[in-house]
């Protein structure tokens, strides 16, 4: 398929090297013919200048005061997303951009508990993370027998029902994440006649996890940290009992994407910005994914300002752009990426052939932040494969573009787990950057950021706490750059689409950061 879709891009993406077309009224108009590499060049400058983390803030703020009235959260299918779609959709209309929702029904979910406690020997409490589309235990929990799943052969724990001892029957499992996905653990421990399913990390951090779908759960399921699991082991070794309950709200729904791009432009060459609105369940999701949202608004409307775009006929100092530049808001990413796949479900082959770049913002402003940069070209040969072709070429742009403004990065890999995927699964060229989710930051990274060696890179990800004060100012402008560069320099000229990439292999430093997904951004994680 990535095949079939590069092919398909060929042609438009040489199109943006031709001097000249599409509108061509940019700086020196009148006396010399512009060019797309100089329109380029100074609408970058002009959006990077504008464009600030100070700015942006505000729309953070208003984020802030949107869950604060909503149940203290911004969830997709909830008053809270809806109140954010309004907002962005209000300004963007005012802006002049044309503006479009994409209606989609999903499985609506909501922890209402998720307690699990040992009760003998001794008495403790354990953090546990439901997973999303688990079954759930009855009001008050259930007590049971803790079994542990002893380790197998090919390192895949618990992934068949064989796995199991017979005492796991009318038991909780404990499991070892790794080798399957959670949902065939949790299968492969009900069909061994479990009652409840523990599954413990096999790195650092904390397990929050998805069984994939709405009607996989068998057994009620639950992640807790490596420490957390061995801890367990031992006690289950001794004939521990436990207490759990994990009770999650599940309905059908309906949620919006939310889509605004410029009036002008060619739309054989659509330039595409997204980053996910909704928040989880738990919490106002300001960094995750307030900042990448807010992002996007103020670059949009910096644009708008730019190119007089809501002044259809009269054209800003860097000139109405020659591309079609789209921006989107992407509802249900926290229940398993769903609005990104609903939207790229439904692009015709055309409609896909249209896309030259995707560019993905998630999480922009970790206050314990590293940069990361989509690794296109996969020269860090870690986890998943190099993205569709072109992909090599946004991570090269982004990464000349902070290396210019002396801003250390690194790579990360495109595990999947945020909006490009179904974009990168299209075949359509993909990138963007990411601030580090629950994974630990190193000793080297400590050096090279600033920050705390051995935190998390956003210690309150996915949780309460993930509000007003969960921000890095320096990493949200460091990144809100980035997003301006790139619409500024795409919005006119797509030419360094189709140059080559120089291959280098990564500083050692750098090659094995990420295994084991090590700062993944684990929304959607199955496995």
């Amino acid at each position: 398929m990535a095949v079939v879709a590069a092919t398909a891009l060929a042609t438009p993406l040489l199109l943006g090297a031709a001097p000249g077309h599409g509108h061509g009224h940019g700086p020196g108009h009148g006396h010399k013919p512009s060019t797309p590499g100089k329109d380029a060049a100074a609408l970058a400058r002009e959006l990077v200048k504008k464009s600030s983390a100070h700015d942006a803030h505000r729309h953070l703020r208003k984020f802030q005061s949107i869950a604060d009235r909503n149940d203290g959260h911004r969830a997709a299918g909830s008053p809270g997303h809806e109140a954010s779609a309004a907002y962005i959709e209000k300004l963007m209309k005012k802006a002049g951009y044309k503006v479009t929702r994409q209606t989609f029904s999903f499985t609506y979910t909501e922890t209402l508990a998720q307690k699990l406690s040992v009760v003998e020997p001794g008495q403790r409490d354990v953090e546990v993370h439901a997973m999303t589309y688990t079954t759930s235990t009855p009001e008050g929990g259930i007590t049971a027998a803790l079994v542990d799943t002893p380790a197998d052969a090919d390192g895949t724990p618990g992934c068949t029902a064989a796995d199991y001892s017979a005492e796991v029957k009318d038991a909780v499992a404990l499991i070892e994440r790794g080798g399957c996905s959670f949902a065939e653990k949790q299968a492969a421990a009900a069909e061994a006649g479990a009652v409840g399913a523990i599954i413990y990390n096999n790195t650092e951090g904390a397990l929050s996890g998805t069984l994939g779908e709405a009607g996989a759960g068998r057994v009620p399921t639950g992640g807790v940290t490596q420490a957390e699991g061995k801890a367990l082991a031992a006690d289950a070794a001794k004939g521990a009992k436990v207490s759990l309950e994990i009770r999650q709200l599940q309905e059908e729904r309906e949620t919006d994407n939310l889509l605004a791009e410029t009036r002008g432009g060619n739309a054989d060459r659509t330039v595409m910005l997204g980053a996910h609105l909704d928040s989880v369940t738990e919490g106002a999701g300001i960094n995750d994914n307030g900042s990448g949202s807010a992002g996007l608004v103020e670059v949009a409307l910096n644009l708008a300002d730019a190119t007089n775009q809501n002044r259809p006929g009269k054209h800003g100092k860097a000139g109405e752009p020659r591309n079609k530049v789209r921006f989107a808001w992407w509802s249900a990413e926290e229940n398993g990426l769903l609005g990104s796949e609903h939207y790229v479900g439904k692009l015709s082959e055309k409609q896909r052939g249209q896309i030259p770049a995707y560019l993905n913002f998630d999480m922009i402003a970790s206050p314990n932040a590293a940069q990361f940069v989509f690794d296109g070209d996969d020269s860090d040969g870690v986890g998943e494969g190099p993205g569709p072709e072109g992909s090599a070429q946004i991570e090269r742009d982004i990464t000349a573009f902070l290396d210019r403004q002396g801003k250390p990065h690194e790579g990360t890999d495109f595990d999947g787990r945020s909006d490009y995927g179904p974009f990168v699964e299209a075949g359509i060229p993909a990138g963007g950057t990411f601030t580090g989710a629950e994974g630990l930051k190193t000793e080297e990274q400590a050096k090279r950021y600033g920050g705390t060696a051995g935190k998390a890179y956003d210690p309150c990800y996915h949780t309460a706490c993930d509000d007003l004060k969960n921000i890095s100012m320096k990493a949200f402008d460091t990144n809100i750059d980035v997003i301006a560069h790139a619409v500024g320099t795409y919005a006119h000229d797509l030419s360094s689409l189709s140059e080559p990439v120089k291959q280098k292999a990564a500083p050692k430093a750098q090659r094995h950061q990420g295994e084991g997904h090590a700062h993944g951004h684990h929304h959607g994680l199955t496995e």
